[in-house]
């Protein structure tokens, strides 16, 4: 069954299934994220969990926040356990043994599960073409374990393993992967492809809908700012996530039937300094090295633009 897109807020579904339960932090990025995903999909949905913060805090003590059929899977394979799942139906659907609809089979694993260490089940999902939604909600860091730095870390961001200090001033000196683009780019299969924010509540929600109405593997990074471990005030969650946009360090976009469309843009971006300094993690960087990050983001900014020009 086709799932229909919203307008406004207020023709969102009232019923949830992403419960209260669950032992995230205060204004949890990760977890305002998984309740607008769980609310645009439905009741007859199937989550995969890889191992990450939506894992260990959702489950603690045998208990869980899900109203729908959920499993957990290791970091490393949410995308071979959702093509488990996918290929199963599919089987059972062919011989009979199953006649009721086919459910949404969704994986919602962190930027570690996603763009490191889940990449080759990820990839592998989509090149056999499995009819999968897969989601990473991106917090920047391997939070569950304590801040370890990972490939969507920003340049310049400190975690426990990129530390600033006299002979690396800096911090951290790799640039984040962009995934999406690696996966839009890399794979012929891929059905629909998108990134979005909480920032943009009806706009995640749609996106999660079309990825789920494609017939085929789809990918949506979805960038989700985690308090603890960007330093921000627990409050300015939603705040962090629109500043984010408004400086193009996050850009929102959808790859639909070989189409190229921008989601957002600003009219006119702002300094990525705004978003910096409201967050510990950059506490430390001078502005000979704000001036970087300012570059990075323009000629990023720049490149999808001409890219989106050239295919849409």
């Amino acid at each position: 069954m086709m799932l229909e897109t919203i307008k406004t807020l207020r023709d969102m579904p009232q019923e949830e299934y992403y419960v209260p339960g669950h032992r995230t932090c205060a204004g949890c990025g990760p977890a305002l994220v998984y309740r607008l995903v769980a609310k645009a999909a439905g009741p007859n949905t199937i989550f995969v969990g890889p191992t990450g913060c939506m894992y260990v805090a959702n489950t603690s003590y045998g208990c869980g926040p899900w109203a729908v059929p959920w499993i957990h899977a290791q970091i490393t394979n949410g995308g071979g356990v959702a093509s488990g799942i996918e290929a199963a139906y599919k089987a059972m659907m062919r011989k009979g043994k199953y006649t009721g609809e086919r459910p949404h089979v969704i994986v919602m694993a962190g930027d570690g599960g996603s763009t490191d260490i889940g990449l080759q089940a990820l990839s592998g999902m989509i090149y056999r073409g499995h009819d999968v939604l897969f989601i990473c909600y991106d917090n920047e860091s391997y939070a569950n374990t304590g801040i370890q730095t990972s490939p969507t870390t920003p340049w310049g961001a400190v975690t426990t393993f990129t530390p600033s200090g006299p002979a690396v001033p800096e911090g951290k000196r790799l640039w984040p992967k962009d995934n999406a683009q690696m996966i839009a780019h890399g794979h012929p299969e891929l059905k629909y492809l998108a990134t979005a924010s909480p920032a943009f509540p009806v706009d995640l929600f749609n996106k999660v809908r079309k990825g789920l109405n494609a017939e085929g593997p789809a990918y949506l990074h979805i960038q989700a700012p985690c308090p603890k471990g960007w330093q921000f005030p627990s409050s300015k969650t939603i705040e962090m996530a629109k500043l984010a946009l408004d400086t193009g360090m996050f850009q929102l976009y959808e790859l639909e039937n070989g189409k190229y469309k921008i989601s957002y843009m600003p009219k006119q971006r702002k300094p990525v300094d705004e978003y910096l300094k409201l967050q510990g993690r950059f506490k430390h960087l001078k502005p000979e090295h704000i001036e970087k990050i300012q570059n990075f983001v323009d000629q990023k900014v720049k490149a999808i633009e001409i890219e989106i020009a050239a295919l849409s």
